[in-house]
């Protein structure tokens, strides 16, 4: 009786300790949180095609472990120096450039801690319908626009991704879409649109913050100025 009793509290303070050793390890399953529950994840759109989180993480301050069940693509706001620890693995210093832009494959487990001297921003955008299959005429390329240059980054998932730099004055030719857009402001932007179709649901005319993006339906076609002081960057997303 006294052997079962020394077990029984062996067993006890074990599966306290461990309990305690899970509680402390943020690189364990029963920490993780989905990306909606992690406090520094903020969803700000959602449809049939995306979910798209604005994320912001001060110095010296992690997330909780979260987990990613979606492809996604993420666009830097700012210069960033970031520990990445990924679920089972050793972490990893990234240094991050504003404007970069990622790709990450579903299913991922991980947190990010800030280790750099200003806050992680970042737009995080989930592909809810990835198209492997899609076909696009272009897939890379850069072209040079009127005080301006287009850079088509990659295709992942069937999405097109494509990066903007325009100087003061600088014009993207109008371009008819078929399928709809995202746009994410990589700088303050002030944009002015000519010619623009499906108005009523929310033309890209306007200021925009760094972070701020807008969705634009199918059939949408605008030739799109800076009309700033500064230089101003973003990217579109398309979907077919």
């Amino acid at each position: 009786m006294q052997h079962y009793a020394l077990y029984l509290c062996l067993g006890c303070l074990g599966a306290t300790f461990l309990a305690a050793q899970a509680a402390q390890n943020p690189n364990n399953d029963q920490n993780a949180v989905e990306i909606t529950s992690e406090p520094h994840h903020h969803l700000t759109l959602e449809n049939q095609y995306v979910r798209v989180f604005n994320v912001e993480v001060d110095p010296n301050v992690q997330t909780q472990m979260h987990i990613h069940r979606h492809d996604y693509i993420a666009i830097t706001l700012g210069d960033a120096e970031v520990s990445n620890t990924v679920k089972e693995k050793p972490p990893v210093t990234v240094h991050l450039p504003a404007g970069d832009v990622r790709f990450a494959q579903a299913t991922l487990i991980h947190f990010v801690k800030d280790i750099g001297p200003e806050p992680f921003r970042n737009v995080t955008i989930e592909l809810l319908q990835p198209s492997p299959n899609t076909h696009w005429d272009e897939d890379r390329g850069l072209e040079v626009l009127d005080r301006g240059t287009k850079q088509i980054l990659f295709v992942k998932d069937g999405v097109r991704v494509t990066e903007f730099e325009l100087q003061p004055g600088g014009t993207v030719p109008k371009q008819h879409h078929a399928g709809p857009l995202l746009l994410v402001a990589v700088t303050d932007l002030d944009l002015r649109e000519n010619d623009a179709t499906k108005v009523s649901q929310g033309p890209l005319s306007g200021r925009f913050k760094s972070g701020d993006h807008k969705w634009l339906p199918a059939d949408y076609a605008s030739a799109i100025t800076n009309a700033g002081t500064k230089a101003a960057k973003f990217v579109i997303l398309e979907f077919q």
